[in-house]
C-alpha cells in the first residue's frame, strides 16, 4: 500500500482535482492507493470537501485538527494514520504536481529511505526564491545533508523512518536532515513545480525568522541532543579560562601598583576590565548548570527513546538440537 499525506489549510478549491491526478496516477501504476487529507484548522469549505470526497472514495480518509496546529503537527497526524509501507507527503495547493510520485518510489526502490523532491525551476515570486536558495545553503552547510530543496513538500519514505522521527514545532522542512542523523539513506530527485492557481502563499517573512531558529534547534538536536554539556560546558569553560585569566591580572596589577614606587594606585572598581571579567564568570556559572540540567534531561528522556537505529536483524540462531541420550541395552 502506497500512503499519500496531504495537509491542508484553505485548500478546497484544489483537493477535487488533486485527487483526480493521484487516482490517475495509482490506476497507471498500479498502486493501492490510500490517501489522507489532514485540514489544518482551515476557516474555509475545506472539511466540507474532504467528507465529500472521502464519502465518495473510501480510500480517502480526512482527518481534521481542533485548530491550526502547524504543518507538522498535520504531518504527524497523518503519519500515524498511514498504513502503507511507502509514504508520500506532498502540498495541497497543486504546485506539487502528483505525477512526480513515480520517480520518487523508483528511487526509494534503489536502496533509499529517504526522497526528496528538488524544485530547480520554481514558479515563485523571486524574493521567496532568493530566500528560500540563501536558506538552502546555508541548511547544507550546518547539517552536511547536501539537498538543495529541503522546503519542498514533496517527498517519499520508507515506513521505518517515519516510525523513528518524532516532529514538533515546524520541524517538518527537516525530516531528511533528522533521518540522515539516524543513519538512513537521504537523496533527491528533481521534480516538477507548477505555478499556483488557488489561494495565496502561507509563507512570508515570518517563516523565515522561524526557519532560522528551527535550523538552529536542528543542529543542536543532531549535534548534541543526547550531550548537552559538550556545547554548553564548552561555551562555560572558555567563559571561566578568560574571567580566570582577567582576574589574576587585575590582582597582579592591582598589588603591584602599591607595591612599586611611582605606579599610580589602581582602582579596580573603576576599571571596565574588572566588569568584562565579572561578566564572563557569571556567564561561565550559567552555562555550566544550564549543561548540567540538559544532561539530566537528556538521561530522563534516553529512557523513552532509543538513542540508535537499527537497520536489520539477521536471523535468530537455530536452538542445537537436544542431544539424544544414550541407550541402555537390556
Amino acid at each position: 500500500m502506497l500512503s499519500v499525506i496531504i495537509p491542508v489549510f484553505n485548500e478546497a478549491e484544489s483537493l477535487p482535482q488533486l485527487l483526480s491526478e493521484l487516482d490517475r496516477v495509482a490506476d497507471t501504476e498500479g498502486y493501492d492507493l490510500q490517501t489522507i487529507l489532514v485540514d489544518d484548522g482551515s476557516t474555509d469549505g475545506t472539511w466540507q470537501a474532504i467528507s465529500r470526497l472521502s464519502a465518495d472514495d473510501h480510500r480517502v480518509l480526512g482527518i481534521r485538527l481542533r485548530r491550526n496546529f502547524g504543518k507538522a503537527a498535520a504531518l504527524r497526524a497523518g503519519f500515524d494514520a498511514a498504513e502503507g509501507e511507502r509514504i508520500v507527503t506532498l502540498d495541497g495547493d497543486l504546485q506539487d504536481d502528483p505525477a512526480e510520485i513515480v520517480r520518487l518510489l523508483a528511487k526509494l526502490d534503489e536502496g533509499y529511505d529517504v526522497v526528496s523532491g528538488w524544485k530547480q525551476k520554481r514558479h515563485d515570486p523571486w524574493h521567496r526564491v532568493v530566500l528560500s536558495r540563501m536558506f538552502n545553503w546555508l541548511v547544507r552547510v550546518m547539517t552536511g545533508v547536501p539537498l538543495h530543496d529541503h522546503n519542498c513538500g514533496l517527498k517519499a519514505f520508507r515506513r521505518e523512518v517515519i516510525l523513528e522521527i518524532r516532529l514538533y514545532g515546524e520541524l517538518h522542512r527537516f525530516v531528511p536532515v533528522l533521518a540522515a542523523a539516524k543513519g538512513f539513506r537521504v537523496t533527491e530527485v528533481v521534480v516538477h513545480h507548477r505555478p499556483r492557481k488557488h489561494g495565496r502563499s502561507k509563507y512570508g517573512m515570518s517563516r523565515v525568522v522561524k526557519a532560522f531558529l528551527d535550523l538552529l534547534t536542528v543542529k543542536f538536536i543532531v549535534g548534541y541532543g543526547h550531550r548537552p554539556q559538550h556545547v554548553l560546558g564548552t561555551i562555560g569553560l572558555v567563559s571561566l579560562l578568560f574571567g580566570g585569566l582577567g582576574m589574576v591580572y587585575l590582582a597582579a596589577w592591582w598589588c603591584l601598583s602599591r607595591m612599586i614606587d611611582g605606579w599610580q594606585i589602581v582602582h579596580l572598581h573603576e576599571t571596565a576590565a574588572l566588569y568584562y571579567t565579572l561578566a564572563l564568570l557569571i556567564i561561565s556559572g550559567q552555562f555550566l548548570s544550564l549543561g548540567f540540567l540538559g544532561e539530566m534531561i537528556a538521561a530522563l528522556l534516553v529512557r523513552e527513546t532509543d538513542t540508535y537505529s537499527i537497520a536489520e536483524h539477521t536471523p535468530p540462531a537455530r536452538s542445537p538440537s537436544p542431544t539424544p541420550s544414550a541407550k541402555t541395552s537390556d
